[in-house]
């Protein structure tokens, strides 16, 4: 730059510098008003888009392949490049080339030509920087498989409480009891006849952590039959899945805590008419998953009856079929019945059911054993009078009081 382009300089600076804007306060209010309207913005995107929740990491999940956020993706992708060996040259030296390059720019960028026109070499280094970044994102989207769908993803505790009563039906009543009561195992292979003690007792609640808890369902307690549920010793659940059961353990068996207002709501079965007759999916399903799912699923000894949906109840089993609507004759109501049939012996095998679960069960296979609420529905007979209905709890916690109302009609 010569003594001429100098002085032009100096004068349209000086010229500028006159008409401007004083950094304080103009561009301080400035950067203000900006700032605050960014933060509104994530403030909304915090309370109405959110994060998507993500179960707990579980290290040993060899299957598990990351998949990094979309603005990681181009140096996710860029790692590929570089296996094995070197994988620091990707890691390490190119990323630490770059932020040297950028952190270096005002020592060897010292042009004061800022036209785009006398700046070609910059805006084309430039360009292809920035057309490999978006180029790396699209392979790297392309080739990484999308997030692999979890099991159970509960976030709040009464999502957790829900989301571990159905984990404890599944794996923990056929030896626990569906309320934590214990007892003699029956038709368990290998602990048959075992008597284990109640789990729901103040003697077990108040005396372990949730963290020994949890530690009991992850390494199991082989001495006394109990196998390993966690998968890092070769059972089924994930950290999240365990840490769902303990606080279905501890806010319904532990009196101390203050169960939330939702859980009762979700562990209810709803209200039944008189003449309204039971469906599958509304009535009977949260009886089945609470009471005969831990039993009834694959894997297990069960005559391969399995439980699981509507499907399998009505249609599976080697004396199938179990259920035919209409039939109070049906395997499955004389089993729960606790009749000793060649299909089975008595339903549960520790205790029977409530009876008005058992009414439940046959009402449902007298009006045909429909599978939906709009099924059901379309069989119920219409009735001139409205009724008083039977409310029934089906999994109250220790604190909750369990009514039931006799179904009468009123005037």
């Amino acid at each position: 730059m010569n003594e001429e382009q100098k002085k032009a300089y100096y004068e349209k600076y000086y010229r500028a510098k006159q008409q401007g804007e004083k950094f304080y306060p103009d561009v301080i209010y400035q950067d203000l008003l900006v700032s605050f309207a960014i933060f509104i913005l994530l403030i909304g995107l915090a309370a109405f888009v959110g994060v998507a929740n993500e179960p707990k990491a579980d290290p040993t999940d060899a299957t598990y392949v990351p998949r990094p956020e979309w603005y990681f993706l181009w140096l996710f992708q860029m790692l590929k490049y570089f296996p094995g060996q070197l994988e620091w040259v990707g890691t390490v030296i190119i990323p630490g080339l770059l932020v040297l390059a950028l952190f270096l720019l005002p020592f060897y960028d010292r042009s004061p030509l800022r036209h785009f026109s006398k700046r070609r070499l910059a805006i084309i280094v430039m360009s292809v920087g920035v057309v490999a970044v978006i180029a790396l994102t699209i392979i790297g989207a392309v080739t990484t498989p999308a997030p692999q769908e979890e099991g159970i993803i509960a976030a709040t505790i009464p999502e957790k409480i829900t989301a571990g009563q159905d984990l404890y039906s599944t794996y923990c009543v056929e030896c626990h009891g569906p309320d934590g009561e214990g007892g003699e195992i029956k038709g368990v292979e290998g602990l048959e006849g075992v008597v284990v003690k109640a789990i729901s007792s103040q003697d077990e609640m108040y005396t372990r952590t949730d963290q020994t808890l949890a530690n009991i369902i992850n390494y199991g307690q082989p001495d006394l039959g109990m196998t390993p549920f966690g998968t890092a010793y070769g059972g089924e659940l994930g950290p999240g899945e365990i840490e769902y059961i303990v606080t279905f353990m501890r806010y319904t068996w532990d009196d101390r805590v203050e169960v939330p207002e939702q859980v009762s709501v979700g562990m209810s079965i709803p209200e039944l008419g008189p003449d309204e007759i039971p469906s599958y999916e509304v009535h009977i399903a949260p009886i089945i998953k609470r009471y005969c799912v831990s039993c009834h699923r694959a894997g297990k000894k069960n005559n391969n009856y399995l439980m699981g949906t509507y499907e399998e109840v009505m249609q599976t089993g080697d004396n199938a079929p179990n259920v035919i609507p209409g039939d109070l004759g049906s395997n499955l109501i004389r089993m729960i019945h606790r009749e000793e049939i060649d299909a089975g012996g008595p339903m549960p095998p520790t205790k029977a059911l409530p009876e008005n679960y058992i009414l439940l069960f046959e009402r449902w296979v007298q009006g045909g054993a429909p599978n939906t609420a709009a099924d059901a529905a379309a069989l119920s007979p219409t009735t001139g009078a409205p009724t008083e209905v039977v409310t029934t709890t089906l999994s109250a916690p220790s604190s909750t009081a369990v009514t039931e109302e006799t179904a009468t009609p009123t005037p």
